[in-house]
């Protein structure tokens, strides 16, 4: 989808202005210079449209850079709550050089298309840590799905929670009580243990520490993704390809 950000007619205006002899001038514009200038700026915008556009992608560039830079201090600053938080699941190669760290829904249905898109980067670099941050921001069963894979994690084992993950992120339908018992059986772990943890403090911790952790990176969305490790990285916001992935990798490794 293609829009302009501001108004068109004040940008041009602030765009002439520089440009315009008028803008030397220290005392303020009378009525008819103010008109005059609006008609210089209406005939040449008439002659060269094309100049609006031209302003207008200089302008999110600049904006998208500056907005990248804002990003890059916001991961070097909380490099540690993100990289090593110690209450996180890590998988993929835990020795690869770089990390990549997923704020994801299991509600969310781009991070259900993002799901084999990660799997495709992380087979193919095959040098990258994968942590999964439970963030469920869509809802209570949003809520009570990432409140029974933490559980699994804290009363499991790695490989449980990761099944847990993986059937969550397809899951069809309602998540009750009665799915969560289900699935903690399949899975070969403590049902009495998962279901009783769910609602305990130990799980709560994590969703809480995630969410403000969320906050502090201005995360408002699933899924967004941090790659890079403790000395900083970048933060990707919204569904990446996995060829997207390959070449941000290639660039923070330089």
């Amino acid at each position: 989808m293609t829009r302009l950000p501001f108004p068109v007619a004040a940008f041009s205006a602030a765009l002439f202005l520089a440009a315009s002899p008028l803008a030397a001038q220290t005392a303020p514009m009378s009525d008819e210079d103010r008109a005059a200038f609006g008609a210089e700026v209406r005939a040449y915008l008439l002659a060269n449209p094309e100049v609006i556009f031209e302003a207008v992608a200089e302008f999110e560039r600049r904006t998208a850079e500056a907005q990248s830079g804002m990003d890059n201090t916001l991961v070097e600053i909380n490099a540690e709550e993100i990289f090593a938080d110690g209450h996180s699941w890590v998988g993929g190669n835990l020795d690869g050089d770089l990390t990549l760290v997923e704020f994801m829904d299991y509600r969310c249905s781009f991070c259900r298309r993002a799901q084999p898109q990660m799997a495709e980067f992380l087979s193919t670099d095959g040098n990258v840590r994968l942590i999964i941050k439970e963030f469920p921001i869509l809802g209570p069963q949003s809520e009570v799905m990432s409140r029974f894979a933490v559980a699994v994690h804290q009363q499991g084992t790695d490989a449980q929670y990761e099944e847990a993950h993986e059937r969550l992120m397809a899951w069809e339908g309602d998540f009750t009580e009665t799915s969560a018992r289900l699935l903690a059986e399949e899975l070969g772990a403590s049902v009495e243990d998962v279901i009783g943890a769910m609602n305990s403090d130990a799980v709560s911790a994590v969703l809480t520490a995630n969410r403000e952790l969320a906050q502090r990176l201005q995360i408002s969305g699933t899924p967004t993704f941090v790659m890079g490790g403790l000395e900083g990285g970048e933060l990707l916001r919204g569904y990446m390809p996995a060829d997207e992935m390959q070449g941000i990798a290639a660039q923070l490794r330089g």
